[in-house]
């Protein structure tokens, strides 16, 4: 199946309305350019405001379902499209998730994935926000296939992105925010980006689907979100490659029957040996 892929890489201001409210309008001009599915940034109603330990920060979580999600629903309804929306998630007090809600082209919410690997590293101290998540991998059945949502640090695992490929996702997409530190130098900013793009285009391959990866971008503190927002296809091809350092709202098409092909040309599937992959689940060996 032939599918349109919005990619919405933009940069965030303080006043979360104002997001909320350029979202919509990157919405609209996405759905006139042909995209059938729309993928957010991590946190996009937001600053990424995980570079600092500040308990203010709590005010911007919010339910999910709730009223971004119905505001996006109304949307989604009126213009047809399926939206993948990154959240600050408040499931109660004192219990807090990195969650993406995904919605379907008539307006209905299909569900939410809670962000499983949680960061802490300086500019990243997000085990102070956020709550490991608790619901597991997802896919998500919608008009335009199964999408597969992770988050951000999850792009690293490839258990990850294996077992939400092995329910059957399409697509697999990457809401985003991963930056360069201002006091890094330009071979350092190379070799993380490609780092970065690298591990999630070698999910792509070993597990024949098409990934998405749509990263923020703009000067937020010290940190220089580097952009670069990409799709591949199911053997890892960079169909598209956005700039680092400016907004950009682009469609893609991709034809997800590849991963048919892909998967009988490169059998990756058939060949596990899960019969010895037993301590896997251990920490140490």
């Amino acid at each position: 199946m032939k599918v349109k892929i919005g990619l919405m890489q933009m940069s965030c201001v303080k006043d979360k309305e104002k997001n909320i409210q350029k979202a919509e309008e990157n919405i609209r001009l996405l759905k006139e350019k042909g995209a059938d599915i729309i993928c957010m940034q991590e946190l996009f109603a937001s600053l990424y405001f995980c570079d600092t330990e500040n308990y203010d920060n709590f005010a911007l979580a919010e339910s999910v379902p709730g009223v971004t999600t119905d505001r996006l629903s109304v949307l989604t309804k009126e213009l047809g499209v399926v939206i993948v929306a990154s959240l600050f998630e408040k499931q109660m007090e004192g219990l807090y998730y990195n969650t993406t809600a995904v919605i379907d082209a008539d307006g209905t919410y299909k569900g939410k994935y809670r962000k499983m690997h949680i960061p802490d590293d300086p500019g990243y101290y997000e085990k102070f926000y956020f709550t490991p998540g608790d619901l597991g991998y997802k896919v998500f059945e919608t008009k335009f296939g199964k999408l597969g949502v992770l988050i951000c640090w999850d792009q690293w695992y490839p258990e990850a992105s294996r077992l939400t490929a092995l329910q059957g996702a399409d697509i697999l997409f990457y809401p985003t925010a991963i930056g360069w530190d201002e006091s890094q130098d330009e071979a350092t900013n190379r070799e993380q980006y490609y780092a970065w793009q690298t591990i999630q285009r070698s999910h792509a391959i070993a597990n024949g689907v098409h990934t998405v990866s749509v990263n923020r971008t703009g000067k937020e503190g010290s940190m220089e979100f580097w952009g670069g927002s990409f799709v591949c296809n199911p053997f890892g091809t960079v169909l598209y490659e956005a700039p680092h350092g400016s907004e950009t709202n682009t469609v893609i098409e991709i034809d997800t029957d590849l991963t048919a092909h892909y998967r009988v040309h490169w059998p990756f599937l058939r060949d596990r040996r899960i019969d010895s992959y037993n301590q896997i689940t251990k920490k140490y060996i």
